[in-house]
This record gives C-alpha cells, structure tokens and sequence, in this order.
C-alpha cells in the first residue's frame, strides 16, 4: 500500500531547459536501483519548470528516497541547471491506482 509521496518543482535555469529533461530522463536509471520507491514520475509542466511526483509504502521508504541517488544528483548539478532551489513538498498519498503485478 503506498502512503507517502514527493513532489518536488523544479524551474530549469534559462537556456538549461533541455539538459534538465535529460538529466530527469536518465534519473530514472538511479530510480531502478531504490526498492522502496513504488512509483516515480518526471514530467514537464510548461517549457521551464518541471516537477518529479513519487510514491512509497511507508516514511522509511520516502526518507529512503530523500537520501538517495536522485536526490544527490540534484543537489550536485542544482546550481548549474536550476533557476531556484528545487520545492520539496512531502505529501499523504490518501487513493492510488497501479498496475497489479
């Protein structure tokens, strides 16, 4: 059962538009690897700002995820591809609907 997410908002800085894409493209790679991450999302809202929405059984899983892999590539290349700061808002995930395996 999933009850806790991320979303976390990222404004790519000007010109930087296309490297942040990649750079969430090729995240999912480290997303593979993070057990307790049951759902991950990178997506793009309009030409600049892009959120990535994830979800996880449990808080164990979230802070998992927030000491992760992701989480230290962003950190790493914040200052050279973001505008601002990436927005971390943890959420209650209170309804779902997956795939069954």
């Amino acid at each position: 059962m999933i009850t806790k997410g991320l979303i976390v908002r990222l404004e790519a800085r000007s010109g930087r538009e296309e490297t942040v894409a990649g750079f969430l493209r090729d995240a999912i790679e480290l997303v593979q690897e993070e057990s307790q991450t049951i759902a991950w999302f990178a997506v793009r809202i309009d030409a600049s700002t892009f959120a990535i929405v994830d979800a996880f059984p449990d808080e164990a899983g979230r802070q998992a995820h927030l000491g992760g892999a992701v989480a230290a590539a962003l950190q790493e290349k914040g200052a050279e591809l973001f505008a601002t700061p990436p927005v971390i808002e943890p959420v209650d995930v209170i309804s779902s609907k997956l795939p069954q395996p």
